[in-house]
């Protein structure tokens, strides 16, 4: 287990540029390990962009991204051994089976006790029964609990969740609230993107809001009251776009 304040995450002016689009627009921000930063923002805004720069899956066109301290190597084994990222993609093999997919994954990470990981994983997400099924025979719900096992298998000290909720009924739901209130454990950083205002709000230390690449809000989540949520993010987009995203 690594020290706490080797994992607080860190952005520097992080741009990133398409042409003469501005994806992300000098970002900026310190997160400490336990805290939970939850991103909100319409489509378009470049939130998922953000993720990818956070995860070293995308070169910024400027600006820079340390973790406890140390600058992101992309070239570096360790940097992607500390970050699980959950993406629109999942990663997983349809024609394995759950336990093979995360089986696949500790060895990738070359992980001991892998066994023990892989049943801890698969009970954490409420698929324990169907571990041994073909992950083709998944609904949309079970394979997004599957591919939040797989994230965080490696114990990673940096989570990053693209839209965890998308797809998932009720149920899936519930699970996934309670694997995510589970991750606010002291030991790392989280840093969520989502649509469902509720949810992100409950979950979060603190909440940003992203229009057009850039940060128009940052502060503590206790500044929102959850019955206003709404309001207050319309607000801040529509004092951006206008009223148009």
């Amino acid at each position: 287990m690594r020290a706490a304040d080797g994992s607080r995450l860190e952005a520097e002016g992080l741009s990133r540029n398409f042409g003469s689009h501005h994806a992300v627009a000098s970002v900026s921000f310190g997160l400490d390990a336990g805290e939970v930063l939850t991103l909100f923002g319409p489509n378009g805004a470049g939130k998922t962009t953000l993720l990818r720069l956070l995860s070293g899956a995308l070169r910024p066109t400027s600006g820079l991204v340390r973790l406890g301290g140390a600058e992101l190597d992309t070239r570096s084994p360790e940097w992607q051994s500390r970050i699980g990222v959950l993406s629109h993609q999942g990663f997983l093999y349809g024609h394995l089976t759950a336990r093979e997919n995360l089986r696949f994954y500790a060895r990738l990470y070359d992980l001991d006790a892998v066994e023990g990981r892989i049943e801890t994983g698969l009970e954490s997400v409420g698929l324990a029964a169907r571990g041994n099924d073909e992950v083709r025979t998944y609904s949309r719900g079970m394979r997004q609990r599957l591919a939040l096992a797989r994230t965080l298998l490696h114990d990673p000290d940096v989570v990053l969740l693209d839209e965890p909720y998308t797809g998932l009924d009720a149920q899936a739901a519930a699970v996934l609230r309670g694997v995510l209130a589970a991750l606010r454990d002291g030991r790392r950083s989280v840093v969520l993107v989502t649509h469902n205002l509720t949810e992100g709000l409950q979950l979060a230390d603190r909440v940003a809001i992203q229009v057009r690449g850039r940060w128009v809000v940052d502060r503590p989540a206790s500044d929102f009251e959850p019955e206003r949520m709404h309001e207050a993010y319309r607000a801040a987009v529509e004092a951006e776009t206008g009223g148009t995203s």
